[in-house]
């Protein structure tokens, strides 16, 4: 049986098996159908299967936030959302493989930490550490990864990327300030003194873990305030992808199956007329394939020029599918799946949301 072939054991785990705990969390959180549509949906974990009353690992607490996030691009992308139900309907379930979300390192960046900075004091808390780095050099961006120490590789990863202000025009700067000076800091002194307590012990008591998830999944929201149309026209014709963060801020860019054959999901689903991306994309390793839906347009709050409040549609989150060969680990002398990303692919992805606004 070729690598590609290969069954992932994960992808069909039993979506019964229900950890106390994080059901806990997300039923307090997101209510009983939500939490019972995640965990007949999504993989979990095997570490999972062991459990202590009460007190939520670091590991649980990270599988919540990914649950609850990905329920959340499920409500931004009605595409993501009607592939999940037919797969579900059939019997199947999706392998959350990672999710995307895009910073900017700018100083005049408000109350909110610049880049990625804004997320790693969430990440490493949590469980998740640096283990990637993609140039994405054609947007002027650069991409990191984070994948969790626990299930590196049940666990969904987080591709982060930084957007570089300072390598485009004096004025695209400018109307990036503009955008950015306004942003909150989502993360409240007693969550960053919850998240300094998770990142020494490694867990929390349920009650602290209960009140800290929704304060971090809220931290993937736009923390800045609306922006105006002469702001983000500017930024558009520079950077689409400066122009999504006008709009989406640091919500989820994508989140992303992992399945056994992309090439024939991605025929498959375009026979069904979804707005597939023409091509797979190929690693140079040639390990990891990945494609995507072109991104959903959603209507977007803008400020005009003479103060009024207009709506016009743009290019929103979208859903994303990879195929990750194994490759053979000289170190332990077992195959293991390749978890690495590609910055060709990342690019060719990233155009997704390149679509020009209405």
């Amino acid at each position: 049986m070729s690598a590609l072939s290969a069954p992932y054991p994960a992808i069909h785990s039993d979506l019964d098996m229900r950890n106390p705990n994080i059901e806990r969390l997300l039923s307090g959180f997101l209510g009983q159908d939500k939490t019972d549509f995640l965990f007949s949906t999504l993989n979990m974990p095997s570490i999972f299967a062991d459990w202590e009353a009460d007190a939520v690992t670091r590991a649980e607490l990270a599988q919540a936030m990914n649950m609850a996030l990905f329920e959340g691009l499920l409500q931004r992308s009605p595409n993501g959302r009607a592939y999940t139900d037919e797969i579900v309907a059939k019997g199947g379930s999706v392998f959350f493989d990672h999710g995307a979300l895009r910073t900017v390192r700018w100083a005049n960046n408000g109350a909110l930490p610049p880049g990625e900075a804004a997320f790693t004091r969430i990440l490493k808390p949590l469980g998740f550490s640096a283990s990637g780095r993609y140039p994405l050099d054609k947007l002027r961006m650069m991409g990191r990864t984070y994948a969790h120490d626990d299930a590196p590789d049940e666990i969904a990863q987080f591709f982060v990327s930084e957007l570089y202000p300072e390598r485009f025009s004096q004025e695209f700067q400018q109307c990036v300030s503009n955008v950015l000076q306004t942003s909150k800091d989502p993360l409240t002194p007693r969550a960053v003194s919850l998240l300094w307590e998770l990142e020494r012990d490694g867990s929390l008591p349920i009650e602290s873990a209960q009140e800290l998830l929704p304060v971090i999944v809220g931290a993937f929201e736009r923390q800045h305030d609306v922006p105006s149309e002469s702001d983000y026209d500017a930024l558009l014709l520079e950077s689409a992808e400066m122009a999504w963060i006008a709009t989406e801020g640091n919500a989820f860019n994508h989140a992303t199956d992992r399945v056994a054959d992309v090439f024939a999901l991605a025929e498959a689903e375009k026979a069904k007329d979804r707005p597939m991306k023409p091509k797979v994309e190929r690693s140079r390793s040639n390990r990891v394939f990945q494609t995507a839906y072109r991104a959903d347009t959603v209507e977007r709050e803008f400020r005009a020029a003479d103060g009024r409040r207009v709506t016009r549609k743009v290019p929103g989150s979208f859903y994303e599918f990879i195929t990750r060969k194994r490759e053979f680990d000289t170190k332990t002398g077992k195959w293991k799946i390749d978890l690495r990303f590609d910055a060709g692919n990342a690019q060719g992805i990233f155009k997704m949301t390149a679509s020009a606004a209405k």
